[in-house]
């Protein structure tokens, strides 16, 4: 039988968030981690109470296995755990986050076909804030799947698609954090300009950004409406709306998801 519920092939910062996810629900004791920087596993592990171990024992002793590793290096590693895996003989899940791969093309890599979850996570799962859209393969039992997604409830919102919608969910839900980052920084640069404090246009940047989101999803209205909601006629916000509309931020945040679900296209086939 597995000696680790989890175990970790490679601990960046999306791997790194969700084993700090994980641990909410989970005992460290039960994570076993890995990476090519041994330092990187054990600084993560002394800080989260985690076990540090090497690639083939996270792939003979752990029931969920992540692939924490870049798309463009997922071959070589799942070449070098084929052995240990080929060796199992109890029951054992493959979990991927890698951006473009395919569950068939993964399977092709491991050199069998394993119960597979494909899953595109983002950075806010480490605070539990996350949304993480998921598919699995036909080997992956109900009850495999919901013990998984109940050790990871505490990262945030998960949701299952079809495989061939998964690169343009990820496009939205994991590059565009990097996209709102972006505009809370300028948001903030701005904040700075008229006079605030660094850290305090920061602060009500972020915070609106949460609020707006929270309201979006509570609310359940349609962004449009709520964006009329606070455009009083002749105010400050109608005046700001018209510069955005100006400048063609609607449609450069539309190109740059559709660039990011072209490069998850692009990535699947290297």
């Amino acid at each position: 039988m597995s000696q680790y519920l989890f175990g970790f092939v490679g601990t960046g910062n999306m791997a790194g968030a969700l084993v700090r996810a994980a641990c909410k629900k989970v005992d460290p004791w039960q994570i076993l981690l890995s990476n090519r920087t041994r330092a990187k596993a054990e600084a993560l592990a002394e800080e989260l109470g985690c076990v540090v171990g090497t690639n083939e024992e996270v792939a003979a002793r752990c029931r969920y296995i992540f692939l924490g590793v870049k798309p463009q290096m997922m071959a070589g590693v799942l070449e070098s755990l084929r052995p240990a895996l080929a060796l199992r003989q109890d029951r054992f899940v493959l979990v991927s986050m890698a951006a473009g791969l395919t569950m068939d093309t993964l399977s092709d890599m491991a050199g069998g076909y394993y119960p597979l979850i494909r899953i595109m996570p983002n950075t806010p799962c480490a605070v539990g804030a996350g949304m993480t859209t998921y598919t699995a393969n036909d080997l992956v039992t109900e009850e495999e799947l919901q013990d998984f997604l109940t050790a990871m409830a505490d990262s945030g919102l998960w949701d299952r698609l079809d495989e061939h919608l998964i690169n343009a969910a990820s496009a939205v839900a994991g590059c565009g954090g990097a996209f709102i980052w972006q505009v809370i920084e300028a948001l903030a640069d701005g904040g700075v300009a008229c006079g605030l404090p660094r850290q305090k246009a920061l602060l009500y940047a972020a915070k609106m950004v949460e609020g707006t989101g929270r309201l979006t999803l509570e609310t359940g209205l349609h962004p449009g409406v709520l964006k009329d909601q606070v455009c009083s006629p002749g105010g400050s916000t109608i005046a700001g709306v018209r510069v955005i509309e100006e400048r063609g931020v609607r449609g450069a945040v539309m190109d740059a998801v559709i660039a990011a679900e072209r490069r998850n296209n692009e990535l699947g086939k290297a």
